[in-house]
């Protein structure tokens, strides 16, 4: 399938004809003996024309499919981020055919909710315009941010490529209906989107009662350790992570140290900060291993919020919860049952867990014991 513009040709019809005697020579009226043409207009050929789907995609244009993608491939930077949207919907099952997987934690949840997943087509990181047009891809869905590198080149060659964001949750809902036009159910969209916000309004509602000058002070940091170089990073104030942290009742602290991108912060600014609470993510395992650094590191034990046992880590299980990835949901709720005064917000993370694989995904009890529930790390009351 490609991109296209519907052109409805005019279908020209003739006259009724009448009944002729040689040639094209009119017959006698019967009653007054004169020419009789029907002069009533022949009826029109109804021609369904209507696109089988309309969607304005991440970048803001409008596309229109004459037929639904039976050949979806999802490529690029946070793909795995875009496939965990895709699979809320049945027929995602059937119609990805390709996929490039970057797994955060050496686990993968594709296997779980992807019953054909030994035969899709599994594309190398930064997989090639060559690979991905291999796919013979009707559809191609890229985050907006490789328009230029990935996209481009694939348009080039007559591909449609749709962009998604999902980065925050207004783009999350937006880019949920888009994936339930392509696959042909958005009643399918309703649901899932019911499901968010129910659990947003139960937060914001919570959050609501709380004066603002009450509400904790937050520190959300990313810790990484590559090559032995231990340091830790503030997100920008309009990335999600910064977002989750207000929408959970705190008032994150680095807004004005915060740049385009994840920005090393050192421990002089973080003491001066003096957060209630500092929260840590740690993208290449258990953000034990990272809370567990810094208490053991004097100059983080003095600080009030790791004396008073405010230095946790964030959840994960497949991925951390704090980010751009379906499971923001479970971040926001563990959040905000952290910072919300003491029995106000209540999240059982089992029971919240179980209901978003089940209800999302369809998982039944045993692939979640098994499969999911092991994975879960960070700070959490079991």
């Amino acid at each position: 399938m490609r991109l296209k513009v519907v052109v409805i040709s005019a279908v020209l019809l003739s006259l009724a004809a009448c009944q002729t005697t040689g040639g094209n020579t009119p017959t006698q009226s019967a009653a007054d003996g004169e020419s009789a043409i029907s002069t009533e207009p022949a009826p029109r050929l109804e021609v369904d024309v209507s696109p089988a789907a309309v969607l304005t995609d991440g970048l803001g244009r409008e596309i229109v499919l004459d037929r639904l993608p039976e050949r979806v491939v999802i490529a690029g930077r946070a793909a795995q981020l875009i496939l965990h949207a895709a699979f809320f919907f049945d027929e995602a099952d059937a119609r990805v055919v390709a996929m490039e997987q970057r797994t955060q934690r050496n686990a993968s949840m594709m296997p779980l909710v992807d019953s054909g997943f030994a035969e899709v087509i599994q594309l190398e990181r930064d997989a090639s315009t060559e690979a991905i047009a291999v796919a013979d891809p009707d559809v191609v869905l890229l985050k907006s941010y490789l328009a230029d590198s990935v996209g481009a080149p694939l348009e080039a060659l007559g591909l449609t490529t749709v962009y998604l964001d999902l980065e925050t949750p207004e783009q999350f809902f937006r880019d949920a209906r888009i994936l339930g036009t392509l696959f042909g159910d958005p009643e399918r969209a309703d649901q899932v989107l019911a499901f968010y916000q129910e659990r947003l309004d139960r937060v914001s509602e919570t959050v609501a009662t709380v004066p603002a000058e009450e509400r904790p002070r937050v520190l959300l940091l990313q810790y990484t350790d590559q090559g032995g170089e231990v340091a830790v990073n503030v997100p920008p104030s309009a990335w999600l992570q910064t977002m989750l942290v207000e929408l959970a009742g705190g008032e994150p602290l680095w807004l004005d140290a915060a740049g385009s991108g994840w920005t090393v912060v050192d421990l002089e600014q973080v003491a001066a900060w003096d957060p209630d609470y500092v929260f840590v993510v740690y993208y290449a395992g258990d953000p034990a291993v990272a809370t567990e650094a810094l208490r053991s590191d004097s100059s983080w034990a003095a600080l009030r919020a790791v004396r008073e046992g405010r230095l946790l880590g964030f959840p994960g299980d497949f991925v951390s919860w704090d980010q751009p990835d379906p499971r923001w949901i479970l971040g926001l709720e563990w959040l905000a049952n952290q910072l919300l005064p003491d029995g106000s917000f209540s999240f059982d993370v089992q029971a919240e867990m179980r209901a978003f694989y089940r209800e999302l995904y369809g998982l039944d009890e045993t692939a979640f014991k098994n499969d999911v529930l092991p994975l879960l790390n960070g700070d959490y009351e079991p």
